[in-house]
């Protein structure tokens, strides 16, 4: 348990340290806002790599104001709702759009 928590903060570790001097992309009106957005795909990815519900590597998460996209394929329409309800019950996470394709 203890090496996905470390797994889960050098995660996010890496992708603030990664994204904190990137630009703010067109739309955002802070850097602040793409921060934010960037530590709640951190989270959403490092929740769905602890998940054995869920394949990570098979999922793409992007987030923009809020707003969780997620794509991908998924094994099962469990899979799918699963990774959905990781994105919603992260904090900050205002809306999901789930892209995910279930394939047989």
């Amino acid at each position: 348990m203890q090496i996905k928590t470390t797994l889960a903060a050098a995660m996010m570790a890496v992708a603030l340290l990664t994204t904190a001097g990137c630009a703010v992309t067109r739309g955002q009106e802070t850097v602040g806002a793409y921060v934010d957005d960037a530590g709640i795909t951190t989270l959403v990815k490092a929740r769905m790599a602890e998940s054995k519900l869920v394949s990570a590597t098979s999922i793409s998460v992007e987030t923009l104001k809020g707003t969780v996209q997620l794509s991908g394929f998924a094994k099962s329409m469990t899979e799918k709702s699963a990774a959905e309800n990781i994105a919603r019950n992260v904090a900050n996470v205002k809306s999901v759009r789930n892209d995910i394709v279930v394939r047989p």
